[in-house]
């Protein structure tokens, strides 16, 4: 079987639809003619995305506020938020280049989505001729919703995890009942979480294994069939073309990453300095049977920060040699991180919004075909 080839999740939003995203928290266009934008762009997500020869399918995320916070607001504007959210929760990451995302605040139980990742599978399964995949964000993401200390009055902290568990084996199931055929979870936090930063309290506290933990606590209610179309997505974060967490030992996280009993893991690698030490690390670390199914590593081998396109025989190439270090039939090819995981991006290192979404298209493209000329050289 050749080396499968697979995204993360987000492309870049193109200016109209991030435009519209503006206009409608200001009060200046409806509900319908949001909806119009986000049926155009993903239209053309979907055309664009099927014509690199990508196997497997996504809409970009193009209808969702982010890849943190689609079950809970409209926009990243807020529009939308329940009323048992407040804006001004803690931060989800500091980027390097000094701006944050944040993440709203759980003022009272009990803990729902507002939306199911299944609402954007219906529609892009509609629009597709191949299948289609849906990246869901992780509860260990969404666990930050409740206060570090103290309780929400009247909702302990066990049964808001409860409900977060409960709610997020729903978004997953109803992502495949929808018509996905894998489903990736989205855990940037993996890495943040060994930052210690100061300024954003959470990554002090040690939290990697209750989030590894909390994770398996959702995975460990599908059976091994199902956990081999479920995986987990792990970078260092992309937004406005900058990180949170690249600076951290990878080995902190990729040591214990691999106990998520995850079929399959999209891992940034492309925008490491020592990109072999990572192949080696993954190989020594992933699972043959991870409680029935074996881990398959999808290496990212493109780097969506960078507007250079890299060739197809640069993505060959990273692929030999990480099967020198991963068996062949457990390796995959992917991007570093979703292209724009944030639905207000103005991508400043490439200069525009709609010309990184042209670059992203040929950056697929790339990886698609030196995944099949890898294929070809390995014998696979």
């Amino acid at each position: 079987m050749a080396i499968p080839a697979e995204n993360v999740g987000s492309l870049p939003r193109p200016m109209r639809l991030q435009e519209a995203y503006a206009a409608y928290d200001a009060g200046e266009i409806d509900r319908e003619q949001l909806v119009a934008e986000q049926d155009a762009a993903c239209h053309d997500s979907i055309e664009r995305m099927e014509a690199t020869g990508q196997r497997i399918v996504s809409d970009g995320e193009q209808r969702a506020s982010s890849f943190a916070t689609y079950p809970l607001t409209e926009t990243l504007g807020g529009t939308g938020l329940a009323d048992n959210l407040a804006p001004d929760g803690q931060f989800f990451a500091i980027f390097d280049d000094g701006h944050h995302r944040q993440l709203p605040r759980l003022k009272s139980g009990p803990f729902r989505y507002r939306t199911y990742a299944a609402e954007f599978v219906e529609q892009a399964v509609a629009m597709a001729t191949k299948p289609v995949k849906q990246a869901v964000i992780a509860p260990s993401m969404l666990m930050l919703l409740y206060p570090l200390e103290g309780e929400v009055p009247g909702y302990p902290r066990e049964q808001f995890l409860s409900d977060l568990c409960d709610e997020t084996e729903k978004d997953i199931r109803q992502a495949f009942a929808a018509g996905a055929s894998r489903v990736s979870i989205d855990f940037t936090e993996g890495r943040l979480a060994n930052k210690n930063d100061a300024r954003n309290p959470w990554t002090g506290r040690d939290m990697l294994q209750e989030f590894i933990d909390l994770n398996n606590r959702v995975l460990d209610r599908f059976t091994a069939d199902e956990r081999a179309d479920i995986g987990l997505h792990t970078c260092p974060g992309g937004d406005l073309d900058s990180v949170h967490s690249a600076e951290v030992p990878y080995e902190l996280l990729l040591s214990k990453m691999f106990q998520i009993n995850a079929g399959y893991f999209l891992i940034q690698c492309a925008s490491e300095r020592d990109r072999e030490k990572v192949y080696e690390l993954c190989g020594k670390y992933s699972r043959a049977d991870a409680n029935g199914v074996g881990q398959v590593c999808f290496m990212g081998v493109i780097d969506p920060l960078n507007p250079t396109v890299e060739t197809p025989e640069q993505v060959r190439d990273e692929l030999t040699t990480a099967a020198r270090h991963i068996p062949v039939e457990r390796l995959g090819a992917t991007d570093d991180c979703g292209f724009s995981p944030f639905s207000i991006d103005e991508k400043p290192k490439h200069g525009s919004p709609d010309f990184a979404r042209d670059i992203a298209f040929a950056k697929i493209a790339a990886r698609v075909e030196g995944a099949a000329m890898a294929s070809q050289q390995l014998g696979i």
